[in-house]
């Protein structure tokens, strides 16, 4: 059982197949989805979505890349948009210094409205974080001294330093299909270091596809390879590795009810 608490659903590359793909997802034991927000803009395809299949939920934020066409989202706004029962996490919202596509400074004021609106509604922030790792660090220093909130670092592919810096302030780090490429020795070494009840799994879809699928489309099936991988890293049964990632998933994204198997968000 694994829940893929990352992949965009709404993407066009899904549209012509959206009830095959979740139903592949769902007889490869992937029993819940997050279908992640990149525009404020775009709230009721993700509702709809989410409304559509009882396995799967959303989230409600700006992309970093989409920070200067949604520069005056508001705290109060994204609170009110994720009041809905089925929207389970803030984001994902962050900086990314390897595009660059928003204005820093924007980016950045964004990015503190998203992590006030966790504060305030309890729910987990989803942080997108690239090559900006100095920066990130420092925010979310900044921003914990004000008030705690909870929230993950999403595919992470990002330094040591910045791993240990979110352990430090309580947040849990997601693996991609990432962790399964050749090149990605160092991100195995990090992976390994990570606590086991500090790790959720994701696919990025339709992005990043795991080995042996990398080069296609991914989807919400493949998180079933990245999960391999973690257990191997980790020295662990795929089944071992399900358990301990789900659990996790359920108690950061504690607005989903529990699941059968004795898995609680309570746990």
């Amino acid at each position: 059982m694994l829940i893929d608490t990352h992949c965009h659903l709404d993407f066009p590359e899904f549209a012509p197949e959206l009830d095959d793909v979740v139903a592949r997802a769902h007889s490869a034991g992937v029993e819940r989805m997050i279908t992640i927000s990149t525009h404020v803009a775009r709230y009721d395809h993700y509702r709809a979505i989410a409304e559509r299949f009882d396995n799967v939920w959303f989230t409600v934020g700006t992309h970093p890349h989409r920070a200067h066409e949604e520069p005056d989202i508001s705290t109060d706004r994204l609170c009110e948009l994720a009041a809905h029962p089925r929207c389970v996490a803030i984001g994902e919202a962050g900086l990314d210094y390897h595009y660059d596509k928003s204005p820093r400074e924007i980016a950045d004021q964004v990015f503190r409205r998203h992590i006030d609106a966790a504060r305030r509604t309890g729910l987990p922030l989803v942080i997108h974080s690239r090559d900006a790792d100095d920066d990130m660090a420092r925010v979310l220093r900044e921003e914990m001294g004000k008030g705690a909130f909870k929230a993950l670092l999403h595919c992470f592919t990002s330094s040591n330093e910045l791993a240990m810096a979110g352990l430090e302030l309580g947040l849990t780090i997601s693996f991609s299909g990432v962790l399964t490429f050749k090149n990605s020795e160092d991100l195995r070494v990090i992976a390994k270091t990570i606590p086991l009840d500090r790790m959720i799994v994701e696919t990025d879809s339709p992005f990043l596809a795991p080995v042996p699928h990398r080069g296609k489309r991914n989807e919400p099936a493949f998180v079933r390879q990245t999960a391999q991988v973690l257990a191997d890293v980790k020295g662990l049964s795929l089944d071992e590795i399900a358990q301990h990632t789900t659990r996790n998933a359920l108690r950061l994204f504690s607005k989903m009810p529990a699941l059968a198997l004795g898995i609680s968000s309570a746990s």
